[in-house]
């Protein structure tokens, strides 16, 4: 899979990433922000984990974000089931050199209408943030997503219970 954007690629992982992914995912900074299945430290094991793990999903969106020829972040859509099925969850990380320059952004956006577009039985588009991460908070907010719940005292992150904030985008809204 491949989806241009102005400034970055969303494209399928590749088994050449795996120097730049762990040169990248190794980052406290990065790993704090994220669900443990995440790990700190990243290293090779960690990444050839993923790899292997992202090049056999079928049914789900797992997608590196490429820019200048370099795997610098990932990006994905968890579709669920059961009564669920209507909705998608993303996820996502970006390289801290790479922060505050809207390229996550771009990434949001550019997956969302590709969700949207390609699944006409998803119907809403949530991410979960970390409480302490309003960052992440505001790059949804850019990307049409509104605040819908604080999930209080509901996570557990670095031996610290926070809250969990869901964001979520309506078909309705994009159409």
């Amino acid at each position: 899979m491949r989806i241009e954007g102005k400034n970055i690629i969303l494209r399928s992982w590749r088994s050449e990433d795996l120097q730049a992914l762990v040169k990248h995912a190794d980052n406290f900074n990065i790993w704090i922000n994220l669900r443990d299945g995440f790990p700190h430290p990243y290293d090779e094991a960690a990444g050839k984990k993923w790899l292997e793990m992202a090049l056999a999903e079928d049914q789900n969106i797992l997608l590196a974000i490429e820019i200048d020829g370099e795997a610098v972040g990932g990006i994905g859509g968890h579709f669920l089931s059961d009564v669920y099925r209507i909705n998608c969850e993303i996820g996502y990380w970006l390289a801290e050199p790479y922060w505050g320059k809207g390229i996550m952004t771009e990434a949001v956006t550019l997956l969302t209408r590709y969700i949207f577009a390609n699944y006409p039985d998803i119907l809403r588009i949530y991410a979960d943030i970390f409480s302490f991460n309003p960052a992440s908070g505001r790059v949804l907010e850019k990307c049409g997503f509104h605040k819908e719940a604080v999930h209080r005292n509901s996570v557990i992150k670095n031996h610290k219970i926070v809250d969990e904030i869901r964001y979520v985008k309506f078909r309705s809204v994009e159409s």
